[in-house]
């Protein structure tokens, strides 16, 4: 078989002049000058000018007047200098061109269902059901590329720090972590399933119970839930546990690999270690467990402003216990963008949303400005540093936790609507001591914030359930939470009063985690770990507005593979095999 090719398109340089070279790839671009036909060969390693002169072969001309984009071809022929006045300074190869003796075309392509140059505009589920399409474009194989390299320095950084790469089983039992697990009916045992992993969670623990001690994986994971810009179906993360470990050795291990990748890929020097901040204070001050720190306006109480108000609802809410949360923005708006904050306060889930804009004399400029003092700028200036003339404050009312998440979700809207959350600004943070109880409205019972094998902090058991922290942390960038850990029990006593608190007496904790309290029983090390987004983490490396974006493969927001068609029908009689039928959906009246 003859040689293809020789070198890639983007890797012709100077030492090839004058030489004969073979190239293969796609047809980027065509331009018929008439007598001379000029190609842009476009492989994974760049694209390479060809040309096709009538006065070296008139056979492999004519042949050339056939081609059109994406036609996949192999030619040979002389590395020669482009003329004067045509070198492309914006290609790597922009001062030679391919002087074509030999073309063969190994494959023909129709018209694309979608231009590759205009393929940003094309709707999504066309491009996924064309994803090998979308993948050819530069762009999008950057980003693969990314993600091929970051994976392997991660590998090649854990075996530096002398980590075991171990693999956790795919299928496996349900461990109910809170998402819907994907089930795989098992053939040989009906009636039992198997479930997908939602993480290698309870494995990497019995891992460090094997006396593995440092382990780490790039680990697939399932969960069958909602899916948005930075959650899909399926998902990698790399998975972490370390045995005879703290919160601290963690926290610094992971502030390394992160320095490390950011220096290498984006040749950006952060600064470590990586800011923290506990949980209560990032909810304090953000509204929220991962807040962006690419930008302020940060929430204030603002209840001693209110003290003594004649403000119905202001005061119905402090007699009530409730507080009054504000959001300080150092510029002015309109009237018609204040009622449009308003409008998307509501959108938020907000009953109503006041503004206070103070004008260039300290006025106050508000619907409720007749209800405020008159020394009401000079009182708010004390309370918030940093307000001033032409400054405005939006508030809310209500129970501290309902009233602080909504500002924090008004903030992120007003961020990104005067342009504050720029993809080349990365802030980290930490986010540590997070609740160990949240209180589950619909069960009216307590129930673990984390998973139930974090370790909780202090004297707990004489704490109230509000007042239990946990050793555990995340890691936030931009608003986005890249990852998660926590120290784990190690105790089984103190493993089934935590099960107890959370409404699972022992036998039900040993039916459903009798392995793991065994493990416990059984010489169990002190151990703790994290697992950090994959897709997050090169979602955001990549500036990519979506993990879909540096996903090969990825599903729509509705969970379809629009290439193969999955998910699909199965046969009945494979069904049967399975011990299986499926109902079908009962029509709605």
């Amino acid at each position: 078989m003859a040689v293809l090719r020789t070198t890639g398109c983007g890797q012709v340089t100077g030492t090839f002049l004058d030489k004969v070279i073979h190239l293969a790839g796609w047809v980027h671009k065509r331009r018929d000058h008439g007598g001379l036909i000029f190609i842009d060969l476009r492989d994974r390693t760049g694209i390479m000018q060809l040309v096709f002169n009538p006065a070296i072969d008139t056979n492999v001309h004519a042949i050339a007047h056939s081609l059109r984009s994406e036609f996949v071809i192999a030619v040979s022929g002389l590395v020669i200098l482009r003329a004067p006045g045509t070198v492309n300074d914006k290609l790597a190869t922009g001062k030679w061109e391919l002087q074509v003796q030999q073309l063969t075309i190994l494959n023909s392509a129709k018209a694309l269902p979608f231009s590759l140059d205009d393929a940003e505009a094309v709707e999504d589920d066309l491009k996924l059901k064309y994803r090998y399409l979308d993948l050819r474009r530069p762009v999008m194989h950057d980003r693969m590329k990314l993600r091929n390299d970051v994976t392997f320095a991660i590998r090649e950084f854990f075996q530096r720090k002398a980590f075991y790469e171990i693999e956790t089983p795919i299928l496996t039992k349900g461990t109910a972590e809170g998402a819907r697990e994907f089930f795989v009916p098992s053939r040989m045992h009906h009636g039992s399933i198997y479930v997908l992993p939602q993480s290698p969670q309870l494995y990497k623990q019995l891992l460090m119970a094997s006396g593995m001690e440092k382990y780490f994986q790039i680990a697939r994971c399932f969960r069958d839930e909602d899916l948005r810009a930075d959650r899909q179906l399926e998902f990698t993360q790399l998975d972490l546990e370390m045995s005879f470990t703290d919160q601290e050795q963690i926290i610094v291990l992971v502030d390394e690999l992160i320095g490390l990748r950011w220096k290498l890929f984006l040749n950006i020097d952060l600064q470590l270690p990586l800011a923290r901040m506990t949980y209560d204070e990032g909810f304090a001050r953000f509204g929220s467990d991962k807040p962006d720190l690419r930008f302020d306006f940060e929430i204030k109480d603002a209840t001693p402003l209110f003290e003594g108000t004649d403000l119905r609802f202001v005061k119905q809410v402090l007699e009530d216990g409730g507080k009054v949360g504000a959001i300080h923005v150092d510029r002015q708006f309109t009237r018609a963008e204040l009622d449009g904050w308003v409008a998307s306060a509501q959108q938020l889930g907000a009953s109503g949303l006041l503004w206070i804009w103070f004008g260039e004399d300290g006025a106050v400029h508000s619907p409720v400005a007749k209800f405020l003092p008159a020394h009401f700028f000079e009182q708010a200036k004390a309370l918030i540093p940093g307000l001033e003339k032409n400054h405005t404050l939006f508030l809310i009312a209500g129970k501290y936790e309902a009233a602080w998440t909504l500002l924090g979700r008004l903030r992120l809207e007003i961020g990104k609507a005067l342009g504050l959350m720029q993809l080349d600004n990365y802030k980290f943070v930490w986010i540590t001591d997070f609740p160990f109880f949240e209180w589950d409205e619909e069960r009216k019972r307590w129930a673990s914030a984390r998973h139930p094998f974090t370790m909780p902090q202090g004297d707990w058991q004489q704490q109230g359930p509000q007042q239990v922290r946990t050793h555990s942390y995340d890691i936030v960038l931009n608003g986005i939470e890249l990852g998660g850990g926590s120290i784990r029990i190690h105790d089984p006593l103190m493993q089934l009063r935590i099960f107890e608190l959370l409404n699972m007496p022992e036998e039900l904790a040993r039916k459903h985690f009798g392995f793991l309290l065994e493990a416990q029983e059984l010489g169990f090390p002190p151990h703790g770990g994290i697992a950090l987004g994959l897709d997050r983490l090169i979602m955001l490396m990549a500036r990519a507005h979506s993990i879909r974006e540096v996903i090969a493969f990825p599903k729509t927001s509705r969970g379809m593979g629009p290439l193969m068609g999955a998910p699909a029908p199965i046969d009945p009689a494979t069904l049967r095999e399975y011990g299986l039928m499926l109902k079908p959906t009962a029509k709605k009246e």
